[in-house]
């Protein structure tokens, strides 16, 4: 070909579908397991070639065990390995304290089961191939919207095989806290803020080595530890924006800070060889304060960033998904839903984030702000924490509120087929 004459750039692949899912993580797995089992054209785009991530949420709580027991789920669900914790012990400076007791809950599924999200999301996608409405494409970056006039009509992605544009009734952005999905439409973001980052490390672990303690707060220090049968999973967590300042301190002093807080661990740092092996979380809350354009919708944390504490990011998420497939599924078998219909649920799911959001911030400032403050001064419990501690009853109430959270989601019946 002459040099002076452009080669022709291939026309992208072009894909119709009913809903276009964008993120296959809690949210859009769940959400696109529901769709395709309601018969609605469903395809989920994510951009990874798996679902491994070291760093992503564990924790499953009783309120998502209930949606994958009303699925009919569960048997499977709870073969995958996995560890239960019903009651979630901390020690406070030298206080021994019990933050919430899973047992107490009139619950099928009275525990949080830990397991390893990529287990959860391969799950969710073997158990909906047998649904001919639901695809998943790994390897599929969403890269921009593609509009009609002010409708959203589907996302362009980039794949292996090279671009393609996906033209849908409906797009769904599930792609987190850092979603391309939000950013294009321009749904104003409302940051609410968080005292702390977390570093996110796993520790080896033998077979006598077992401890029920949950977290740990010390002055100026704090760590989370989750017990993963063969391994500790930890969160050590620090001030915002310290994350320099640890590592100036160097590894040594790192694991030595850690040991000194969980002497369980000793043995196990040896698994912290470098600072590769330790993750930087940068902790976020915040909300959208519209989840909707024509023809678009987030949920999960693209509509809402959720802080670690508690370990609901995952559950929210799946209640989301709950939610949209309740409101949108019967509309969506025969297109479009309105921008109303999809604001139905930011009205249904709102409440419940805004109400978690401020619980989190609650801790996050009487509790663990002031456990960081650098100084010397013993920790004691605060007033509450000996309270709950101190009565029984109040340990389920808060068990209520981290295992099965604020008006939980069902699945509801019967399932949907294309008119």
């Amino acid at each position: 070909m002459d040099a002076g004459i452009p080669r022709e750039r291939p026309s992208p692949r072009s894909i119709t579908t009913r809903c276009c899912i964008v993120g296959g993580g809690p949210a859009g797995m769940m959400l696109g397991y529901l769709l395709g089992r309601a018969g609605v054209e469903t395809l989920v785009l994510e951009k990874h070639g798996d679902f491994f991530r070291d760093f992503r949420g564990d924790t499953v709580h009783p309120s998502t065990l209930q949606v994958m027991d009303e699925l009919g789920l569960i048997d499977g669900f709870l073969k995958l390995p996995h560890q239960r914790l019903q009651k979630m012990d901390g020690k406070f400076g030298e206080s021994s304290i019990r933050i919430a007791d899973l047992s107490r809950l009139a619950t099928k599924y009275p525990f949080i089961a830990f397991m390893p999200q990529w287990d959860f999301l391969n799950f969710l996608r073997e158990s909906g191939k047998r649904f001919p409405s639901l695809t998943v494409m790994m390897d599929a970056e969403a890269t921009d919207l593609i509009r009609s006039g002010d409708t959203v009509t589907g996302v362009k992605a980039g794949t292996p095989e090279g671009s393609v544009e996906i033209r849908a009734d409906l797009t769904i952005g599930c792609d987190g806290r850092h979603s391309i999905v939000r950013q294009r439409a321009g749904l104003e973001v409302v940051d609410i803020g968080a005292p702390m980052d977390v570093l996110w490390f796993r520790a080896g672990k033998r077979a006598d080595e077992n401890e029920n303690l949950f977290a740990r707060l010390d002055p100026g220090k704090m760590m989370v530890t989750f017990d993963r049968g063969d391994y500790w999973q930890c969160a050590y967590v620090i001030a915002k924006g310290q994350y320099d300042a640890v590592r100036a301190r160097g590894l040594d002093a790192f694991r030595d800070a850690i040991v000194g807080m969980a002497p369980i661990l000793k043995s196990g740092m040896a698994d912290v060889k470098s600072w590769d092996d330790v993750k930087l979380l940068t902790v976020t809350i915040n909300r959208l304060k519209r989840w909707t354009r024509p023809g678009l919708l987030c949920i999960g944390d693209a509509a809402h960033a959720m802080s670690p504490v508690g370990g609901v990011g995952v559950n929210l998420a799946v209640q989301d998904a709950v939610a949209t497939a309740n409101l949108l599924a019967a509309s969506l078998a025969n297109g479009c839903p309105s921008e109303g219909e999809l604001d139905a649920v930011r009205r249904r799911r709102e409440f419940p984030v805004r109400m978690t959001q401020r619980m989190q911030v609650v801790v996050q400032n009487r509790l663990i702000s002031a456990a960081l403050k650098p100084g010397g001064a013993p920790l004691r419990p605060p007033l509450p924490v000996r309270l709950i501690n101190a009565v029984p009853w109040l340990q389920g109430i808060t068990a209520r509120l981290i295992g099965l959270g604020v008006r939980p989601e069902h699945v509801e019946w019967p399932v949907i087929q294309h008119r």
